[in-house]
């Protein structure tokens, strides 16, 4: 797979899109992306996104061309997509990054309000299906991450996100709906006219709906209730059902965040996992 700095970004945008083509800024790469934002006389500010991983192109590809379309205002637009190498161009929401902004409570509650009723049209975006079981599914996956975890997490800690894998892997029936996987405030973008819209769908894979709440209810509500509520009045109440999946999960969360940052992951982890795009 052919590796792209910022100038090799900039010449895809300018053979695939629009020859006038300008580096405007290059955004902080990591291991998975490399990202630059470029001007373009056609079709005003861009943003070209090179994958390292196929599987995450694919996700992201496969949620621009099946899913966003629930939410046509509140995206980025696909322009181009290249397959090799693996490369996303979509038009640059205006706005900044969510977690960037010191807001007044007020604004910040209106902000988690529309972030719900994105949320929830996301998860309407195709119809759900029950053809997978997911929860035994991601209690297996845990299982793996925590083959991986000896070194990294204490005992007590150990069993205690074995226990929850278990609880995880009991729930039966449960139908898998588009998710984002990642939907946290920074990839939420408020634009100046105070509208949320949501980016990044390189996670985005048929899943179950009370995952996409996990990063939100462990990262960002324990100490802000006033979110949660705002989050609730337009993506609607949680079930018993929801908060125990929710969780179980947080404790696979934790321990895939804490296994990840080691530069581990399970070795054999499936390229096509269940639920994913279908």
């Amino acid at each position: 797979m052919t590796e792209l700095g910022a100038a090799g970004l900039l010449e895809l945008c300018r053979r695939h899109l629009d020859p006038g083509s300008q580096p405007l800024v290059e955004h902080a790469s990591n291991t998975n992306t490399t990202v630059l934002r470029v001007a373009t006389p056609s079709y005003g500010p861009v943003i070209i996104k090179a994958h390292r991983s196929l599987e995450r192109y694919a996700n992201e590809l496969h949620a621009y061309l099946h899913w966003t379309s629930a939410i046509p205002d509140e995206v980025p637009r696909l322009l181009a997509h290249i397959d090799e190498p693996p490369t996303l161009i979509v038009t640059a929401v205006p706005g900044s990054v969510l977690t960037e902004l010191d807001l007044p409570v007020e604004h910040e509650r209106a902000a988690y309000e529309q972030a719900g009723a994105l949320l929830a049209a996301w998860h309407t975006a195709q119809p759900p299906t029950h053809t997978v079981d997911m929860t035994s599914w991601l209690a297996d996956r845990g299982h793996a991450w925590l083959e991986l975890a000896t070194d990294v997490l204490s005992t007590g800690d150990r069993n205690t996100i074995r226990a929850h894998l278990r609880d995880l892997a009991t729930i039966r029936d449960v139908p898998v709906v588009p998710c984002h996987l990642d939907f946290t405030p920074r990839n939420l973008i408020l634009a100046p006219d105070a509208t949320v819209r949501l980016i990044d769908f390189e996670h985005a894979r048929m899943d179950l709906a009370a995952r996409d709440l996990v990063r939100l209810t462990d990262r960002y509500w324990r100490h802000r209730s006033d979110l949660e509520t705002a989050f609730l009045i337009a993506y609607g109440p949680l079930t018993d059902l929801d908060r125990q999946i929710i969780e179980h999960c947080t404790y696979l969360d934790r321990l895939t965040k804490a296994v990840r940052a080691t530069g581990c992951h399970p070795p054999l982890e499936p390229n096509q996992e269940p639920g994913e795009h279908h």
